[in-house]
């Protein structure tokens, strides 16, 4: 099911399958750059015409942008836990990124009076995908930190929603912020255009944040530059180090949780020693697919980027895990703290058996937008700094 290694005397052939192409099929590059040409060119026209042929609604100038008596509906409809739920993640996520605002200094020294100003963007947009599944953490790790930084206008973008609009949970995410008369029901690569350009009814903005698929990371690539960015953002990753006091169910259920999410994530575990039970773990893994609702994503995942890596000893884990600097790194030792001490690669850190990634994607506090494919070795997670300029 996944592909095995032992470090580092197959480090080799480990660094080749780590490495994940960049290149973007020459065809929907082109396709991109013919809809960025139109929406520069005709506006809300070839905005309207797009999402018409990619994601088969009709629109109008009119109906662009959310009734915000929609986004209200949504909120209402949601179920009392769920509200509760959101609510308390949009809390958890401002506590922590309220402590990243930075405010500036004063230097006076031989009768000057230096100063550094901090200001925020005055316009961001906020891509939420739409399609495989509903994202609502989207909007709150995207927009909390542009709103703390103090940008004075947030605009969200997301494809259209064909079926109960009033339902959609990312809709009251939005109302929840105080953003329920900045959505638009557009998606793709037209959508990010209309952002960069501004069109009759989409404002133009000053930076793109937020996930999509390729035509979205496509477009925000080749608009940088026209405005920022935060990312040009791939596949998903995790990569587990454990040794023999972790428990292989544990394991397996953290490397579904990633695997689950497009059938295109990497998933790494890393055992430490001789001793170490790949196979308890791969048990485990075909047990849990059994009833996992993604289990084709998950499968896929698994066999096109699944590795389990065998190490000698910790120093060793973390070297392979430097290699990968991955976007998400959870750590299952007698001792993790220990080893997180020597990771200078890694989008996430996530320590103990009781620290699961996907606490970290929805409720933790710390920001989920996170660098892939390697970038952790130079970028950052999204945060407040990335909405202010000084």
């Amino acid at each position: 099911m996944v592909k095995y290694f032992e470090y580092p005397r197959q480090r080799a052939e480990l660094e080749k399958a780590f490495r994940r192409s960049s290149v973007v099929p020459a065809e929907i590059e082109n396709t991109v750059r013919q809809i960025i040409r139109a929406v520069e060119r005709e506006g809300d026209k070839a905005v309207i015409r797009y999402t018409k042929k990619f994601d088969g609604v009709e629109l109008s100038p009119e109906t662009l942008r959310v009734a915000p008596e929609t986004t209200r509906k949504a909120w209402r409809a949601l179920s009392r836990e769920l509200a509760a739920a959101l609510t308390l993640a949009k809390e958890r996520v401002e506590r922590f990124h309220k402590k990243q605002l930075r405010r500036g200094y004063v230097i006076k020294t031989a009768g000057m009076r230096l100063e550094q100003r901090i200001r925020p963007l005055r316009r961001v947009g906020v891509y939420v995908p739409g399609g495989r599944a509903v994202y609502p953490s989207t909007v709150i790790m995207n927009a909390v930190p542009a709103i703390i930084a103090g940008v004075p206008e947030i605009y969200i973008v997301t494809p259209p929603v064909r079926e109960n609009p009033e339902q959609f949970t990312p809709f009251a995410v939005a109302h929840l912020l105080g953003l329920g008369k900045n959505v638009f029901q557009v998606g793709g690569a037209q959508a990010v255009a209309a952002l960069a350009f501004g069109t009759e009814s989409i404002p133009q903005v000053d930076k793109v944040v937020g996930p999509g698929n390729i035509f979205v990371a496509t477009a925000k690539r080749l608009l940088y530059g026209q405005i920022d960015i935060d990312s040009v953002a791939g596949e998903s990753e995790v990569l587990i180090i454990a040794d023999s006091t972790a428990r292989p169910d544990f394991l397996a259920a953290d490397l579904l949780a990633q695997a689950e999410h497009t059938g295109g994530e990497t998933v790494v575990l890393v055992g430490i020693g001789a001793s170490f039970d790949f196979d308890a773990v791969e048990r485990e893994l075909r047990l849990q697919l059994r009833n996992a609702p993604r289990r084709t994503q998950a499968l896929s995942s698994l066999r096109k980027s699944g590795f389990f890596v065998r190490v000698e000893t910790p120093a060793q884990a973390v070297e392979v895990a430097e290699l990968k600097a991955p976007e998400h790194l959870e750590i299952m030792t007698r001792d993790p703290e220990k080893l997180a001490e020597k990771i200078s690669h890694a989008g996430a850190l996530f320590l103990g058996a009781y620290t699961p990634e996907a606490v970290g994607d929805y409720i933790a506090g710390p920001n989920h937008v996170l660098p892939t494919g390697g970038t952790a070795r130079f970028f950052s997670p999204l945060g407040v700094d990335a909405f202010l300029k000084a």
